[in-house]
């Protein structure tokens, strides 16, 4: 099980920003900017690369949420950056899933 399954089961404890049937989100515990959620799909998926044809719905779900957050944050106006991260050289660091949601800060470019 993994950390972000622990988190869904409520066996870690979590600042929850939204919840929903389909995903979670909640605030990073090592945020890199002022604003800092991950959104992830309650379903188990290790990455985007190993998503399947049958996870469209919920891979758009997972977006529009993350959308409907960066607002609920007040991060429409200055805007906001989305991160998923895929593999080791990809910068994850848990085999689930998730969407960075940062704002609160300017961005640079290129990241990383």
């Amino acid at each position: 099980m993994t950390l972000f399954e622990k988190i869904i089961a409520r066996q870690i404890p979590a600042r929850i920003a939204y919840e929903d049937d389909l995903v979670l989100a909640f605030h990073d515990i090592h945020p890199q900017a002022p604003v800092h959620v991950l959104v992830i799909p309650k379903k188990p998926i290790a990455r985007i690369a190993e998503a399947c044809s049958e996870d469209q719905a919920l891979l758009g779900h997972l977006l529009l949420k993350a959308a409907e957050v960066a607002a609920s944050l007040g991060l429409t106006e200055g805007g906001f950056r989305l991160v998923m991260n895929n593999g080791r050289d990809g910068g994850e660091s848990v085999p689930h899933l998730h969407c960075h949601v940062l704002g609160g800060r300017p961005m640079l470019w290129p990241p990383g």
